[in-house]
């Protein structure tokens, strides 16, 4: 009896493992929860296959025990959502956020114990989670120092992988790489990867505020943990009292462009807190940037100074004369003499140089109906432009700008703050520090009602849905690495970005480069590696609400013909379909312009962008209403063009289509096609 006693106790004893389950709408995706040998864990299917094998989840903390093990699962709660919003402006005008959710906490007895929750959410397109820890004992000020976050891709030695490196001198400013899964190491999000059955799966993260960025550290093979941005003193993030993390996203599709047309990112956000949010404009500008870039100009004062006021009067006038909304200027302000990138102490934001009249710079912005677009260049020293923001935007709004591009040039782990010590520290522009100081300028912006096009930013995680103000940023290798990169972007770049950088926002890239051989022809010169049709192209396929003209008005003036699509072309959309596409090789887009000022909201737009492969794609034009009648303009490479040494042939004729018709795009090398389809 005293056997079958213990025996009994025994077998009381143990903890049956728990487990909670969600799928998406379509039932394609399904996301277990366990708490399996006491430990919380997450996996993930797609079409009854696993794509995401059981990964941990938790934290570990400076002064606390970790929320790890001894864990298990004590309620679950479930509910679905099916909503729309509309955007004021962007890729699409409605966004449909339709996803089922299971909330599950997990808690651990005391002493030590603590408890947390992970809210996931199934969307037909992917999955996002997050943290939220409420206020506890032995909690109050937390200094988390890992976050055991996992990501276990099943069969991780068969998959393909595009990435850039994380916690690199430049930032994000990388050529990407392609390899196998398992050769990636410390990577930057949004990381994106096909597994053997040719699923296209990108992970990243959304809502990003008062937390560090996370980037993912491949600790074994196929298994990448969540790697938190730190602190110069090491922690990766401060908080007090109760918290929630950012949301982990995993994007999934059966093709590439199932990647592109998720609006995971921006569903995960929080609606507009701003409010009235008119004043935010959607448009293209040109400006004092590219001649600085050739060496047609320099940022700082002589007889090269690109941003005088005669200068900045012609740019207006040019502006006015060919639909334009705006001119930005770089250069404008003291600072930038001698080595600029190191020129961080001594930035005025509100003291010009002597040849540039602010004043009578504004006078004549609102004769011309072209708005200065302001620049505040920091070079990396936060604390310098903290304490002048307040009056430089008070400025700027007196001037009547209401666009400002920031810059942040610094090497990576390099950004100047001073602490409350008056002690200099050095961060990470991805650390926690950061992501707030970038958030409290777009804030106190608003405020001034400008909008805010950052650059050396932190990556886009969907934020410009709260803070509409935030309408763009740079965040990847731009235009600039083309007139003095070595090497400059190769031409499966943009290819490239569509299927990564571009799955977290939109992107300041500065197309629409004429002249090709500023350097001279040929593949070993810093030039844009593409052809002219393609550079038409780049303002369809990689999207901002705001997109410039890049080039010096002189050789839009060269061109008309080919100027006009640039013209034509609006910002804003009312829908938006990545068509057809595979990872750093072609995208074609179509997307349909959204009725605002002089755009009527009837007519829709193509861009198709090839590597350095040339190619022929057949695309339905399906994608037209209905019914209708368009006038094709179509703007593509001429019979022998080719980007190394004949960039320029580029062939303009017009044809009507209907929503029955099909169109073969031949794309050259490095080639592009770029139509507007003009309803009749």
């Amino acid at each position: 009896m005293r056997t079958l006693a213990l025996l009994l106790m025994a077998f009381s004893s143990i903890t049956v493992a728990q487990t909670a389950t969600v799928q998406s709408p379509d039932g394609n995706i399904k996301i277990i929860i366990s708490d399996e040998q006491s430990t919380p864990s997450y996996s993930i299917n797609f079409k009854n296959k696993t794509v995401i094998n059981n990964s941990a989840l938790g934290f570990e903390f400076k002064q606390h025990a970790p929320f790890s093990n001894s864990f298990k699962i004590t309620k679950v709660q479930q509910q679905s959502t099916n909503t729309q919003w509309q955007q004021p402006w962007g890729e699409r005008q409605t966004v449909v956020d339709q996803h089922n959710e299971v909330t599950v906490t997990f808690a651990k007895p005391q002493p030590q114990g603590g408890t947390y929750s992970v809210r996931f959410k199934a969307f037909d397109s992917g999955v996002g989670f997050r943290y939220e820890v409420p206020k506890q004992a032995g909690l109050n000020n937390i200094e988390i120092t890992k976050e055991l976050t996992e990501f276990a891709v099943n069969n991780s030695h068969t998959a393909t992988a595009w990435w850039i490196p994380a916690r690199g001198w430049n930032r994000y400013e990388y050529v990407y790489n392609t390899t196998p899964l398992n050769d990636a190491a410390l990577v930057h999000t949004p990381f994106t990867f096909k597994n053997q059955d040719g699923v296209h799966i990108s992970i990243h993260e959304a809502a990003l505020v008062d937390y560090a960025a996370m980037v993912l550290n491949q600790r074994r093979p196929g298994v990448f943990q969540a790697d938190l941005t730190p602190w110069s003193s090491g922690v990766a993030v401060k908080k007090q009292g109760a918290f929630n993390t950012p949301w982990r996203t995993i994007q999934i599709g059966e093709k590439a462009v199932d990647l592109v047309n998720s609006d995971i990112i921006l569903n995960l956000n929080e609606p507009n807190k701003l409010g009235d949010v008119s004043w935010v404009k959607p448009g293209k500008y040109i400006g004092i940037w590219w001649g600085m870039h050739i060496n047609t100009h320099t940022w700082g004062s002589g007889d090269k100074h690109g941003a005088t006021t005669q200068n900045t009067k012609y740019y207006m006038d040019f502006a006015a004369k060919y639909g334009f909304d705006g001119v930005l200027v770089e250069g404008w302000n003291t600072g930038w003499d001698g080595d600029w990138f190191f020129n961080g102490d001594v930035f005025s934001f509100t003291q010009p140089y002597d040849d540039f009249d602010i004043a009578a710079l504004t006078k004549y912005s609102k004769q011309t109906g072209v708005q200065l677009i302001g620049h505040h260049e920091t070079s990396g020293n936060v604390s310098n432009y903290r304490k002048q923001m307040a009056d430089a935007f008070a400025l700027y709004e007196k001037s009547n700008v209401s666009q400002v591009k920031t810059g942040y040039v610094a090497d990576g782990g390099n950004i100047k703050r001073i602490d409350e010590n008056g002690i200099a520290r050095h961060e990470w522009h991805d650390s926690q520090f950061m992501v707030n100081e970038y958030l409290h300028n777009v804030k106190l912006a608003a405020k001034h009602k400008i909008s805010i096009n950052t650059h050396e930013p932190i990556k886009d995680t969907g934020l410009r849905r709260t803070y509409p103000n935030w309408i763009t940023r740079e965040g990847a290798r731009g235009q600039e690495f083309n007139a003095w990169g070595t090497p400059p972007n190769p031409p499966e770049h943009i290819a490239m970005l569509a299927f990564t950088r571009m799955l977290a926002g939109p992107m300041d890239f500065t197309p629409g480069i004429f002249d090709l051989s500023f350097n001279g022809l040929g593949a070993n010169t810093n030039r844009p590696q593409t052809t002219q049709a393609k550079q038409l192209a780049l303002y369809v396929v990689l999207y901002s609400p705001i997109q410039m003209a890049a080039d010096l008005p002189k050789n839009y003036l060269a061109k008309p013909d080919a100027f006009q699509f640039i013209q034509d072309v609006p910002t804003d959309w009312q829908q938006s379909i990545a068509l057809d596409g595979a990872v750093g090789d072609f995208i074609v887009f179509a997307r349909k312009e959204r009725k605002r000022d002089k755009y009527t909201g009837n007519d829709w737009y193509l861009g198709a962008v090839t590597d350095e492969q040339a190619r022929t794609i057949e695309i339905s034009l399906d994608f037209l209403d209905n019914g209708k009648q368009f006038e094709a303009h179509i703007y593509k490479d001429g019979k022998n063009a080719e980007w190394k040494n004949n960039p320029y042939d580029l062939t303009i004729e017009k044809r009507l289509v209907t929503a029955s018709d099909k169109l073969t795009l031949k794309l050259a090398t490095s080639g592009g096609t770029a139509i507007r389809f003009k309803a009749l």
